[in-house]
């Protein structure tokens, strides 16, 4: 009987991982971190405390990005925020030119960082943001949590029409979200944007009118993986305390819906 009972739940896995594929669609691309350094025809760096185009990085962040704030091994990618003297560290990786995706079901697992002051990130922005500029190439953020607000997660989206304000946003509370991994995800198709943690839905985003101003979600979007500190949304207030910190992904998935 214990031996039925144990097949039996293995089959009722089997099945409901083949569902879970199923309603994601096929397999597009997927980033690992196989081997032990980044795949640069997939990444890469941005480095600097973003001036002199952009200091702070647009939201007077505090941190200063490095090629040596990260670390790839045994098929995981962790981001270390450090505060080094004066200076806190970390790294930002983006993919354009590169990977770049319009509409899918895009899914990351990670384990995110914590304390007053940290502010990490899993996050696209349109292709075309060089001619157009932002936010009017448009910004999606499938995670972003703040140390300030503990066992929240926020799912934002930010577009002309918004002024860049956070005003297409839903903050939702998961107790459990400091510990260990989680999955953030997004199903994005021409008529919405919807919001995922851990497979449940958390934020629908389906303007009626799409016009460019509200909807440039029409193109080609790349991904962003960061970890910042302090800043209007993360700080400004940082512990030092809190120091090393890191962002563990272990992957990266697009699939065709």
């Amino acid at each position: 009987m214990k031996k039925i009972i144990v097949l039996l739940h293995l089959f009722i896995v089997v099945i409901a991982t083949a569902q879970a594929q199923k309603e994601k669609g096929k397999l597009l691309w997927e980033e690992n971190f196989d081997g032990t350094t980044l795949n640069e025809q997939v990444w890469r760096y941005e480095l600097g405390d973003g001036c002199p185009n952009i200091c702070g990085w647009g939201n007077n962040e505090r941190q200063i990005y490095t090629k040596d704030n990260h670390k790839v091994a045994n098929g995981l990618l962790t981001i270390t925020v450090k505060k080094d003297g004066e200076n806190y560290t970390s790294t930002r990786i983006t993919t354009a030119k590169k990977k770049e995706f319009k509409y899918g079901y895009i899914e990351a697992r990670a384990k995110i960082p914590t304390g007053h002051g940290i502010w990490p990130a899993f996050w696209m922005l349109g292709s075309n943001i060089k001619q157009v500029g932002w936010p009017m190439a448009g910004e999606i953020d499938i995670l972003e949590y703040v140390g300030k607000e503990p066992d929240m997660v926020f799912t934002s989206l930010h577009t002309q029409d918004s002024h860049g304000e956070t005003i297409n946003t839903k903050k939702t509370r998961f107790e459990d979200i400091e510990e260990g991994f989680h999955t953030y995800a997004i199903d994005w198709t021409k008529d919405y944007i919807k919001f995922y943690v851990d497979d449940k839905l958390v934020y629908t985003f389906a303007p009626k009118g799409k016009t460019e101003a509200v909807w440039p979600y029409d193109q080609p979007f790349y991904f962003i993986l960061n970890v910042a500190v302090g800043g209007n949304f993360g700080g400004p207030e940082v512990d030092d305390t809190i120091f090393p910190q890191e962002f563990i992904i272990d992957y990266i998935k697009v699939y065709e819906n």
